[in-house]
This record gives C-alpha cells, sequence and structure tokens, in this order.
C-alpha cells in the first residue's frame, strides 16, 4: 500500500468516525436529553449522513485517482451545504428577540401541507425554533459545532483534492 493511498483511507476514516460521533451525539441529544431537533438541524444531519456515507465508500473503495478526485468532491459539496446551514443556523441564534422569525410547525407538516420547493425554502430559511440555545458547550451551540464540523470535513476534502490533483500530476509527467 502506497503513502497517498494510506493518506486517502485514514483521511476519510477519521471523517467517517467524526460523523458517526456526530449522529450518536445528535441521537443522544434527542432521545436522552429530549432535545427535540428543528428543520435545519435536521438539514445538517443530512448533510452530515452524505459526509459519512461518501466516506464510508471512499474507505471501502480506495480508488486510484480520478474516483478520489470525485469522492472529495461529493464530500466538499455536502460539507459546504452544511457549513452554510449551518452558519444560517448560528446566525438565527444570535439575533434579538424582536427580530428573530415565527415559529412554524414541524417538518413533516411543512412537506406535507407545501409543494416541494417552497417547502425547502421554508425550511431552508429557519423558524423562530431554530433560534433557540438549547445546549451550549464551550460557548458554542449545536450548530455552532457543526460548522466547526463541516469546515474541518471541507478543509479535509480540499486537501484531498489538492493532493490527488498533484498525485495526477506527478503520474502523467512520469507516462
Amino acid at each position: 500500500m502506497t503513502w497517498k493511498m494510506t493518506n486517502f483511507r485514514y483521511a476519510n476514516l477519521f471523517m467517517l468516525l467524526a460523523c458517526l460521533f456526530l449522529t450518536g451525539t445528535a441521537f443522544y441529544m434527542q432521545y436522552i436529553l429530549y432535545l427535540d431537533p428543528c428543520p435545519l438541524c435536521m438539514v445538517q444531519r443530512f448533510a452530515v449522513y452524505a459526509v459519512g456515507l461518501l466516506a464510508l465508500i471512499a474507505f471501502v473503495h480506495c480508488p486510484e485517482h480520478r474516483g478520489r478526485f470525485s469522492y472529495a468532491i461529493g464530500i466538499l459539496f455536502f460539507s459546504l451545504f452544511g457549513a452554510a446551514i449551518a452558519a444560517r443556523h448560528v446566525w438565527l441564534q444570535s439575533l434579538p428577540a424582536d427580530k428573530v422569525p415565527e415559529c412554524l410547525p414541524g417538518i413533516e407538516f411543512i412537506l406535507q401541507h407545501n409543494p416541494i420547493f417552497e417547502a425547502i425554502g421554508i425550511i431552508l430559511s429557519g423558524t423562530g425554533e431554530c433560534a433557540q440555545t438549547q445546549w451550549t458547550f464551550l460557548g458554542l451551540s449545536i450548530p455552532g459545532w457543526t460548522l466547526v464540523a463541516f469546515v474541518f470535513f471541507a478543509l479535509t476534502a480540499a486537501w484531498l483534492i489538492l493532493d490527488t490533483r498533484k498525485t495526477l500530476r506527478v503520474s502523467q509527467e512520469r507516462m
């Protein structure tokens, strides 16, 4: 096994383990601490699942250059998407009480009673319940820590992209 293959596999394994930790923590907070996730939390969970699934497949598959590049691009996409949602969530939590949007029904109700694209717009814009801070650790709320994780995933994916491009360039020069 070459050094580059080991780097790629370990990076994906570490991202997978981080996603499993985030998912386990989310379920612990929901089912043990009884902290109900808001619509933006659910979207962030989807992004964590997507990053974790891509990292798992990339770890198991461990493809050559172009495949590594494709997996890293996918992970970067979902990481940036999750980071954008988490940043919006953190912003909503920082609003003064008079600027917080009104609370809406749960995500299931929104999806059942609105056309799909309108429902997605409502969910992504956030609601009043998204502005509530239910838990903090070291001064950061749940979406704050999720934002940190997504930035880590994005930086790791960017590093994998650059590393793969460099390796691809070197292997093409040898031909």
